[in-house]
């Protein structure tokens, strides 16, 4: 036991308790109807150094959160197209330069006329003007509201104050008397300017045709690493040329938005994005010092109102002058108000020249820190109050011309359709029928080729892996009628299931599956009709028969819906004990499996994938489950072993003649003598 505590790394029970008392504390806030980001926020500071102290290593936490920052952007990126941002170009360098110098000069004067130096006071001005990239779009992003007008406002603005960044960085030495000059600030601009350009063109150039590449490999962990390679390196490169990561992040995502992988990359990498966000807002809530905000209140609380209060006001000039109806500024400033995270980084680098919040060494950094995580606390109240206010606008000339018109995602426009999850032989037989009676579907997939075909008929297509939440979402399941699984195995589609049946309870899900044994246990997953090959072919057999001895049709329509109605069970009537392939046990067998050995019919007289290949075995081997008959792991193809490794079916026995052992692979024991 000393041993073990020796080797446990000494900072993993910080990390452990962070990431438990998140989730606790978040569940918590959800329960009651508070946003997560706020329950991240509640987190830090009851968990941080200022308060009980289970976490006392910020310098570990705030590396995590800078990588949290970093995909969080690239998420946001990925939303987003180079055309869409061209759009917003005005509020980019037109709202977002007057935002900027609006709030920096108002706090500069404000300060000043209670004796602050200019330098100081814009020094501060620079902390205020800032907002909060991080915070702003998850939330907007939680809430569905990213293609609303206030929105991609408050991003245009965002992405300007994210670019100001690398100019403030120079200007803080020139504030404090330690050097820099304008040829410094023209030069940073240049290389950042020369190196955003260089990214988004070989983004046009490159970056589909290599996404196209890794996509074809099908394999996820491949795209995974290939996704989150240009994520860090993209916003590794940026930053050389003084672009901040998250910036650098952002433009890595749209890189990958103008391939046609985009969503498999979203689904793929937002369990991350969500573990290390969490991260950066439990280390925003860590530098809360409750004591000095307890003693301070009438101070912090006055700092609180005076930033909310100069932001709301300065933003939404800065838009109304765009042209945008007065609501829809005055929304944009509501999200916007409060201070962002990279104002930490600039205080603090002003701290080391002694720069200090309105001149005030001690008071002015912790008044700053409370105030700021106070706003940031507050922003998913704000944000709701600007939404509901945004509402109210009545669109006019100006709205029109002068909002950003962005086209939604087509599958917005999808109500009431089908999702088919894969494209198999199955799912292509199906979308010719869909697409013949006009019924509304979409095609989700992971196979580049099915994509394209799929496509090239007619369908509409999202590319990625089905099992995931993200995807799901994307393809309207809250709003579809029936979720198709036609061509894949037992596991993954009760992963799809489970995912499918927690978006939406209501869901229809059709499963096709190929033995009459995983009937049962995909219903009990949750799927609403499944419908097994194996016996479907029987149906569609003694259907046949029946029509060639002149029964009538009304008749054989009953009994074939009386067959499919019962899950197929009146195909198992007792068979006499000649008919049927059986087994006894052995006394001392050690296997766990027998549960599932029935009496069982050969699905035929040789390897079933053999015969059908024209190949041939050794040995046969027959599984003890469904009757399947495959090849021994002597045979080449082995289809006996590849058989369970696809159905779980666990017993085997020997198909061979004068021999009745029985192998049991998962529990690798004879069953059998």
């Amino acid at each position: 036991m000393p041993y073990l505590l020796a080797a446990t790394p000494a900072f993993f029970a910080e990390i452990a308790a962070l990431v438990v008392a998140s989730a606790l504390i978040a569940y918590l806030c959800h329960r009651f109807g508070v946003m997560p980001i706020v329950g991240f926020l509640v987190a830090g500071v009851v968990i941080g150094p200022m308060g009980v102290g289970l976490v006392r290593d910020l310098e570990l936490v705030n590396e995590a959160a800078e990588v949290g920052v970093v995909l969080l952007l690239f998420t946001i990126g990925i939303e987003f197209s180079l055309e869409k941002l061209a759009r917003i170009q005005r509020l980019i360098f037109g709202g977002g330069g007057l935002q900027v110098g609006l709030a920096s000069l108002a706090t500069m004067g404000i300060l000043a006329a209670f004796g602050v130096p200019w330098q100081v006071g814009l020094f501060t001005g620079f902390l205020v003007a800032l907002s909060s990239t991080a915070i702003v779009l998850k939330m907007l992003g939680d809430r569905g509201e990213m293609d609303q007008p206030y929105a991609q406002a408050g991003l245009g603005l965002l992405i300007f104050q994210d670019l100001a960044i690398i100019v403030m960085v120079l200007l803080v030495p020139m504030l404090a008397g330690a050097g820099g000059s304008a040829l410094d600030i023209g030069w940073a601009l240049g290389k950042a300017a020369l190196i955003i350009v260089l990214v988004l063109v070989l983004a046009r150039r490159l970056m589909p045709k290599f996404l196209e590449a890794v996509a074809r490999t099908c394999s996820p962990e491949l795209f995974l690493l290939s996704v989150i390679g240009i994520c860090f390196g993209t916003a590794y490169l940026t930053s050389l040329a003084g672009v901040s990561l998250s910036l650098g992040a952002f433009l890595a995502g749209l890189i990958v938005s103008e391939s046609r992988f985009s969503e498999h990359a979203m689904g793929e990498i937002m369990p991350l994005q969500i573990l290390f966000s969490a991260t950066f807002f439990v280390s925003v809530g860590m530098l809360l010092d409750l004591g000095f905000f307890i003693q301070h209140i009438p101070l912090v609380l006055g700092a609180v109102v005076a930033v909310v209060l100069l932001k709301v006001a300065t933003t939404a000039f800065s838009v109304r002058v765009l042209g945008y109806p007065l609501p829809v500024a005055l929304a944009t400033g509501l999200i916007l108000a409060q201070i962002g995270e990279f104002s930490f980084v600039l205080a603090r680098a002003g701290g080391e020249i002694g720069l200090f919040p309105a001149g005030m060494e001690g008071l002015g950094e912790q008044t700053f820190i409370a105030s700021t995580v106070l706003v940031m606390i507050l922003t998913p109240v704000l944000g709701a109050l600007g939404n509901r206010m945004a509402k109210k606008q009545h669109a006019g000339p100006a709205a029109v011309d002068e909002a950003p018109a962005l086209d939604p995602h087509l599958t917005e426009s999808l109500s009431d359709h089908v999702i088919i999850a894969g494209y198999g032989p199955a799912a292509r037989r199906l979308v010719r029928v869909l697409l013949r009676v006009d019924l509304p579907f979409i095609v989700t997939t992971l196979s580049p080729e099915g994509a394209n075909e799929a496509e090239a008929a007619g369908a509409l297509v999202l590319r990625g892996d089905y099992a995931r939440q993200h995807l799901l979402e994307h393809a309207g399941i809250a709003r579809a009628r029936t979720l198709v699984i036609a061509d894949d195995h037992t596991a993954m589609a009760h992963r799809v299931i489970q995912v499918a049946k927690t978006l939406n309870p209501a869901l229809h899900i059709v499963v096709r599956t190929r033995y009459r044994v995983e009937i049962d246990h995909l219903h009990a997953a949750g799927a609403s009709c499944v419908i097994a090959e194996e016996v479907e072919s029987i149906v569609q057999l003694f259907a046949q028969i029946l029509q060639d001895a002149r029964v009538p049709a009304g008749e054989i329509e009953q009994i074939v819906n009386e067959v499919r109605g019962g899950d197929y069970a009146l195909l198992d009537a007792p068979m006499a004990d000649s008919d049927a392939i059986t087994i006894e046990p052995a006394g001392d067998t050690a296997c766990r499996h027998l549960d599932r050995v029935r009496p069982v019919v050969p699905g035929s007289a040789g390897c079933e994938a053999c015969l059908r290949d024209g190949d041939t075995w050794v040995h046969l081997r027959i599984c003890m489950t469904c009757g399947h008959v495959g090849c021994c792991n002597d045979s080449k193809n082995k289809h006996a072993t590849r058989h369970f490794h696809e159905t779980d079916h666990p017993i085997a026995r020997s198909f061979e003649p004068g021999e009745s052992w029985a192998w049991c692979y998962v529990d690798e024991v004879m069953v059998a003598p």
